[in-house]
């Protein structure tokens, strides 16, 4: 971080810090910021408007392609649909994520940082508008030491009307994924939204504000984690911006250099132009080496690349490269590149390999469910003739679009047993027909008998059978029946 002060000085006894420098990012153009705009444009936009995506499930059901409807307790994602205990496989994304993480990492460094992570998204954002009302660096810079005048107010009201603008759309496109998107629009415009909505939009508008309008660079540097964790986690192999000292020094500005040059004097390509600071959206020197602030966005090659056009010298003294090749070049020896190694072999593997247990299991799994609980208290009841009845509460879940019928029945190889479920009708082979309706869940209560005066053990396992009558599909619950109370000796 750029300071005011300078860092060699010795710090007064009362002086606990330094406040940190404004950096005033310029404009740059080149084929780093087009892949930036593009990365945003794209992002954002399916940010934005995603919500407002239909995806038709029939009758009944959520027509909003990503939806996470609390109230229904399940999550939406196009075609698949997501029920409360099937958490595993956001649990399966956020391995995936971490490991995706890991893996961009270890090929180019702080690659999300500098195009993907949503700080530098909208930060990139706001100071395109920022420049929009103020100007470029150096007009941004001397709008600041101006008076307050009516040009300045109006421009930087201007500014930050825009930024809230943002702000406040970016909050309330949050809030639109657990709702359906166009009713909740026209509740927040007529006043009928509740008030936890209006609050999170309020809430998200003030982060996005801050966040992006005013902390920036400091976000990065002091409160995000992963600048301390990636330095960790990197190698010699992983691509990162870096200035080719072999090739740029000695530095000196263009004159001083061809000075040099004519007198037989080594020189070295950097012209001391500071176009590389000057761009940086954290104030970063890359010609100091590796940074902490650097969030890798490569608008330095940029400007360098500029600069080295005007002044007909090959472009690249600022580039992607390795730790391994900066060495190899000071020994006079070809540059290589190994992005397959054994750390990307590794994070490809645990990425296909959470993807394809998550692709198994989304294909194969069962379109309904069963949970039994037994009654605690009293765990059985003796009645007449020597009947033993125990008692359970059932739970079935039909995942299917349209209402199911299922058959219920009950069996154990310690005997016979016979099962009635209240309010359902018994059938005359035993079994028990029930239905669930669409994308619902069912409770019953069951009771279960056992034959009169039967020799059971302590407790007997119980099965629980339950078969969809249209598809054959069906799912096996062993519980336990109890003729008489655990002891231990």
């Amino acid at each position: 971080m750029k300071t005011n002060a300078d860092p060699t000085a010795q710090l007064d006894e009362d002086t606990w810090f330094v406040s940190a420098e404004k950096v005033y990012p310029q404009a740059v153009k080149g084929r780093f910021r087009t892949i930036k705009w593009a990365i945003l444009f794209v992002t954002l936009g399916i940010y934005y408007f995603l919500p407002f995506v239909r995806w038709d499930r029939g009758a009944g059901a959520p027509d909003q392609a990503v939806l996470i409807d609390f109230e229904a307790r399940r999550a939406y994602f196009f075609f698949i649909e997501i029920w409360p205990q099937e958490v595993y496989y956001l649990t399966g994304l956020l391995v995936i994520a971490a490991v995706a993480l890991f893996l961009m990492n270890a090929v180019a460094g702080r690659v999300w940082c500098g195009y993907l992570c949503p700080q530098t998204v909208w930060t990139d954002l706001f100071m395109k508008v920022e420049r929009f009302f103020e100007g470029d660096r150096r007009d941004r810079i001397n709008l600041d030491k101006e008076p307050w005048t009516g040009t300045k107010i109006a421009r930087k009201t201007g500014k930050h009307t825009v930024w809230l603008l943002i702000a406040w759309w970016t909050g309330g496109a949050w809030v639109l994924y657990f709702a359906d998107a166009p009713t909740l629009v026209y509740e927040l415009a007529t006043g009928q939204a509740s008030l936890i909505v209006y609050g999170w939009i309020a809430i998200l508008t003030f982060t996005t504000y801050s966040l992006a309008g005013h902390m920036r660079e400091q976000v990065c540097t002091y409160m995000c984690p992963w600048p301390r964790i990636q330095a960790a986690l990197t190698d010699e192999y992983a691509l990162n911006v870096t200035y080719r000292a072999d090739r740029g020094e000695p530095r000196g500005h263009l004159k001083e250099n061809k000075k040099r040059l004519e007198e037989g004097l080594p020189a070295g390509d950097c012209i001391d132009c500071h176009q590389c600071v000057a761009v940086c959206p954290t104030g970063v020197d890359i010609r100091k080496g590796s940074q902490l602030e650097c969030i890798q966005c490569g608008l330095c090659i940029d400007a360098c690349d500029n600069i080295m056009t005007k002044v007909g010298k090959p472009t690249g003294l600022i580039a992607y490269d390795t730790d391994i090749n900066m060495d190899r070049r000071e020994q006079g020896l070809d540059p290589i590149y190994r992005f397959v190694r054994p750390r990307t072999i590794i994070y490809v593997g645990i990425i296909v390999i959470a993807a394809g247990i998550m692709l198994y299991t989304l294909i194969n799994r069962q379109m309904m469910d069963l949970s039994v609980v037994h009654d605690r208290n009293p765990l059985y009841v003796t009645q007449n003739e020597g009947v033993v009845r125990n008692g359970y509460t059932l739970r079935l879940l039909n995942k299917e679009s349209s209402a199911q019928d299922f058959t219920l029945m009950v069996r154990s190889q310690d005997g016979n047993f016979r099962a009635e479920v209240v309010g359902a009708d018994t059938n005359s082979d035993g079994s028990i027909t029930l239905e669930v309706g669409a994308d619902r869940t069912r409770q019953v209560r069951a009771l279960v008998f056992s034959e009169p005066n039967a020799t059971l053990p302590v407790s007997s396992a119980l099965d629980f059978v339950l078969t969809n009558n249209e598809t054959g599909e069906s799912v096996l619950i062993t519980d336990f029946f109890r003729t008489a109370e655990h002891t231990t000796q």
